[in-house]
């Protein structure tokens, strides 16, 4: 009702390490739940959660268990849970997901592989 029209971002496990806006890293990343609002040209990888702030710039390969993006991505994203796509969100790259929610407004460009918990898909099923 009153306060910020910003939508919420949630992440399942706390952030432990935070890149912050006007950091700038080049190399791999490996973090059990990360924040970045700077900028990362590499490789991400996460046991845990990855959150993407809106003013975050990643021209790299993300591998982490639930991910929410709110800046700029360019690279591929692997995730085993859920992958949220903010209305801010721009993500150039080929996904494999587990669950993806994109919100109004964000910019996908690339495939999308969704992963199911139990059977194989089958093409004459809809």
């Amino acid at each position: 009702m009153f306060g910020s029209k910003k939508p919420a971002v949630f992440v399942d496990q706390q952030v432990e390490t935070v890149i912050g806006k006007g950091t700038q890293i080049q190399g791999s990343i490996t973090a059990s739940g990360i924040r970045i609002d700077g900028q990362l040209d590499g490789d991400l990888t996460s046991s845990g959660d990855v959150l993407v702030g809106d003013s975050g710039v990643l021209n790299a390969e993300i591998k982490a268990r639930n991910a929410v993006i709110a800046g700029m991505v360019k690279g591929n994203v692997e995730v085993a849970g859920k992958l949220e796509l903010m209305p801010t969100a721009k993500l150039c790259g080929d996904i494999k997901v587990g669950m993806l929610i994109i919100g109004e407004g964000a910019v996908f460009k690339g495939a999308c592989e969704m992963h199911q918990e139990s059977g194989n898909f089958n093409n004459n099923e809809a």
